[in-house]
């Protein structure tokens, strides 16, 4: 596995750093493979539809979210590939330098 470049991670990060985006990705993540229309996800979050594409399109950029089409119907689906990688990014090298015993890390696959 590649390790990810800093400017990829900052970059995922800023578009997670604002709480609408957040919010958004945490509901994809939570959808699982099949993801949700971009109907179903204005309804579940509660946003304008140009908000959601304004936010869904920083989302796309950073590549933390895909996009498919099923007919006529958009499908925004997490990119779990690129979530895991970023959260092996900011663990990877805990406690490099030093102990941390008192630091409990989920164990990213």
């Amino acid at each position: 596995m590649e390790t990810m470049k800093l400017d990829d991670a900052a970059a995922r990060l800023e578009a997670l750093g604002n709480p609408t985006r957040l919010k958004l990705y945490r509901t994809l993540v939570r959808a699982g493979e099949e993801g949700l229309s971009v109907g179903r996800l204005q309804a579940k979050i509660d946003i304008a539809a140009s908000t959601l594409s304004h936010h869904l399109k920083s989302l796309v950029v950073v590549g933390l979210v895909t996009q498919t089409r099923d007919g006529t119907t958009l499908v925004c689906h997490a990119n779990y590939d690129v979530m895991r990688d970023l959260l092996g990014y900011m663990v990877e090298e805990c406690c490099a330098e030093g102990s941390c015993s008192q630091v409990v890390l989920p164990k990213v696959a």
